[in-house]
Order: structure tokens, then C-alpha cells, then sequence
């Protein structure tokens, strides 16, 4: 995926880089749930998603989603609904907070958080060699969630046609998707994002969304 070129600057605030953030945990909510119903998953979408956790070394803020909130498109549209203004779809709701859930976990696990660190390392060399999406790539993002986050007694258990979950790669896309999340998560935390003020500043997300469309 190319960044866009000029990048599109985000916003100051610290509302709308939340929002962002937020947008990412989403999207990757809403992926994982298209892919186990599906087996299919918006290109921009998912590109989106892969080369912001195989890059771990951003050049900037906006250099994570590829220099455009667009490519974030899904994931806002997530939050309009979260904030009330579209129908919300309880399961994509359910795989995002459950996200939120494990980032927390994990921030407070040092030695899992290294772990997690090597991992993503040496997915950053492959896919330098091979391209961010290619599936040697997402088998080890799946691998490395498997292997760390899915160890928690906290898990995702995602919903969806049994034969579409056991396909060719479908795991391991999923889990590279929940990967993506989590990555996400972190960036909202970074942020200054707290479950909390998903509740009591509510309208403060809403202003930001009005000035990402």
C-alpha cells in the first residue's frame, strides 16, 4: 500500500488522534467478523490494517494508517455507530471492546510485551523481503497472536460459518487481524484513550468524527 502523497495531516487534538486510533480497533473488529461470515475483506480496509503492524517504526502519526483517514474508513463508520448515530452491529461492538480488554492486559505483562516485540521484529524482516500482505507475512502475525494474546485467560472467540473459519489461511488472517486490533489498541492507549471516556466524553469523540468526514 503507498502513502498518500501530500500526507494528510491529522488533527492536533487529542480527540480526533484517539478517534483514529480508535477507527483502527474497529476496523480490525469489523474485518475479523467479514472474514468468518465471508471469507472475503475490503482490500483498502485490510492492506490498511497489515502494513500499520508490520511497521513498527512509523515515520509519523499519520504514516501508521497510510497518510489518510480514509483508509479508516470502516472503522470510523464503526464509531458513528458506538456513538449513536448509525446501527451498531453487536458482534463487531463485541470483538472491539474485547480488543480494548486484551490491550490492557497486555500493557500490564512486561515480559509478554518483549515477547510480542521480537515477534513483530521479525515479522517487519519478512515482510521487507516479501511485501506487507503477502501470506508467509500474515501467517506469522497469526502466529505471534496465537502464541502471546491467545494465551490470556481473556480470549475472542469469533462467531461465523464453521467451514469459512477452517479454510486455506482463514486462522491465520483472523488472528493477523486481531493482531492489527491490538496494535490499534496500543496507539489509542499511547493516545490518551480510556474506556471511560467512551462513556463521558461521548460528545467530545463526536466532534472529532465530524471533523474526520
Amino acid at each position: 500500500m503507498t502513502t498518500t502523497t501530500p500526507i494528510h495531516r491529522a488533527p492536533d487534538n487529542p480527540a480526533a488522534r484517539q478517534a483514529l486510533a480508535l477507527a483502527g480497533v474497529f476496523q480490525a473488529a469489523s474485518l475479523v467478523d467479514e472474514l468468518a461470515r465471508t471469507g472475503q475483506v475490503d482490500q483498502r480496509a485490510w492492506d490498511t490494517l497489515i502494513q500499520a503492524t508490520v511497521d513498527t517504526n512509523p515515520d509519523s502519526f499519520e504514516a501508521i494508517y497510510g497518510g489518510h483517514p480514509n483508509n479508516l474508513r470502516r472503522g470510523l463508520d464503526m464509531l458513528e455507530a458506538l456513538v449513536g448515530r448509525k446501527q451498531a452491529d453487536p458482534v463487531v461492538l463485541r470483538y472491539g471492546f474485547s480488543l480494548l480488554l486484551l490491550m490492557n492486559q497486555l500493557r500490564k505483562n512486561d515480559n509478554m510485551m518483549d515477547q510480542l516485540g521480537d515477534k513483530l521484529s521479525h515479522v517487519q524482516h519478512q515482510a521487507e523481503h516479501f511485501g506487507s500482505t503477502h501470506e508467509n507475512v500474515i501467517a506469522s502475525l497469526g502466529e505471534a497472536y496465537q502464541e502471546t494474546l491467545s494465551t490470556f485467560k481473556t480470549r475472542i472467540v469469533v462467531q461465523g460459518d464453521p467451514s469459512m473459519l477452517q479454510s486455506r489461511m482463514m486462522p491465520e488472517r483472523v488472528r493477523a487481524c486481531l493482531m492489527a486490533g491490538i496494535r490499534f489498541a496500543l496507539l489509542w492507549h499511547q493516545q490518551g484513550g480510556r474506556r471511560w471516556k467512551l462513556i463521558f466524553q461521548r460528545k467530545a469523540l463526536r466532534r472529532a468524527l465530524d471533523d474526520l468526514s
